[in-house]
C-alpha cells in the first residue's frame, strides 16, 4: 500500500481540538428558542435585508439574517461581485479613514449608547479568553435555495450577539454602500429575547454542559 493510514498510537497522540468559546458562537448543547420577528432591516430596488427569526440562548442571541439580491440592470459580473461582497472576507481593503463601500456591516446599539459591530472581525481561530462585551460575531451561512428567477437569490447569515442583550429596547443597524443600503436602524425587544432564552433547553438534559 502506497498511502498508509497513521497508526492507532499516532491517532491517539493527537490533542483534541478545542471547541469554539461561548462568546464566539451559540452553545452546541442548547436548542435555543426561536422567535419570529419578520423584521425588514433595509430594502432597495436590488437588495432586501431581513431578520425572519431570532434564536435566544442562555448566553446570547442569534439573529438569522436573509440578504435577498436581484440583478435587474446590473451586468452579470457586477451581480456576481455584489453576491460575493456579502461575505466580509471578500471585501476590498479600506481607504485612509474610511470603510470600503463593498463591506456589509452590522451593529447593535443599546439604550446607554454601548455598541458592537462586525467591522474588523477576523475569520481565524478565536482566542480562549473572552473579549469585553458586547460582541457581535458574523457567522457565515450559505446560499438559501429558492425557486424562481436565476438572477435573484438569498444568502443566509447569522449574527451572534454575546452576552444576552439588556432587558430593554435596543437597535440593530446595517449599512452597505455598494448595495445602495444607507445606514438603517430597527428596534428589537431585549425583554422578549430574555423571556425566550428562559425557555431554551439542552438537547441532552442528562449531560453535563461543556465549559
Amino acid at each position: 500500500m502506497f498511502f498508509e493510514p497513521p497508526s492507532a498510537q499516532e491517532e491517539s497522540a493527537r490533542p483534541p481540538k478545542p471547541g469554539l468559546p461561548g462568546w464566539y458562537a451559540p452553545p452546541a448543547e442548547e436548542t435555543g428558542t426561536v422567535m419570529v420577528s419578520d423584521l425588514v432591516l433595509a430594502r432597495t430596488p436590488d437588495v432586501a435585508i431581513t431578520v425572519p427569526t431570532i434564536q435566544a440562548f442562555s448566553t446570547g442571541c442569534l439573529m438569522n439574517v436573509n440578504i435577498a439580491l436581484r440583478r435587474r440592470t446590473r451586468p452579470a459580473d457586477g451581480f456576481r461581485a455584489l453576491q460575493m461582497a456579502v461575505f466580509p472576507h471578500m471585501s476590498t481593503g479600506a481607504g485612509a479613514g474610511r470603510l470600503p463601500d463593498d463591506l456589509l456591516r452590522f451593529g447593535v446599539r443599546f439604550a446607554d449608547g454601548t455598541k458592537a459591530t462586525t467591522v474588523g472581525q477576523r475569520f481565524e481561530p478565536p482566542p480562549r479568553e473572552p473579549p469585553p462585551g458586547p460582541r457581535l460575531s458574523w457567522l457565515l451561512g450559505g446560499i438559501s435555495q429558492r425557486s424562481g428567477d436565476e438572477d435573484a437569490g438569498i444568502i443566509a447569515v447569522g449574527l451572534w450577539l454575546w452576552p444576552s442583550p439588556p432587558m430593554e429596547t435596543f437597535e440593530l443597524a446595517v449599512e452597505w454602500p455598494v448595495g445602495g443600503v444607507e445606514l438603517s436602524f430597527a428596534e428589537l425587544d431585549g425583554s422578549a429575547i430574555a423571556a425566550a432564552a428562559r425557555r431554551s433547553v439542552p438537547y441532552w438534559p442528562d449531560s453535563t454542559p461543556s465549559e
